[in-house]
């Protein structure tokens, strides 16, 4: 197997979604300044801007919960 497949392979390893769970745990510490900067500003669209971003944070972070758990239900060691 060569590095690049492996590289591939790792986003889909239980390492490599604990790692994605974690970047967009400390994204959430950028929308956060966002969010509070925009209400100090008192400006609706970047408040609205910073919402959607929470709201894609919220999902991707949801879409590798499942793939994490997908992963342990299919491995046949786990129980």
């Amino acid at each position: 197997m060569s590095k690049l497949e492996s590289a591939k392979g790792f986003k889909h390893s239980k390492p490599g979604l604990m790692l994605g769970i974690g970047g967009s745990a400390f994204g959430a510490f950028g929308i956060v300044k966002d969010i509070r900067k925009a209400r100090t500003e008192a400006d609706t669209l970047k408040l609205i801007n910073a919402a959607v971003g929470a709201l894609a944070l919220v999902t991707s972070t949801l879409l590798l919960v499942r793939e994490l758990r997908r992963l342990a239900q299919d491995d046949v060691l786990a129980d």
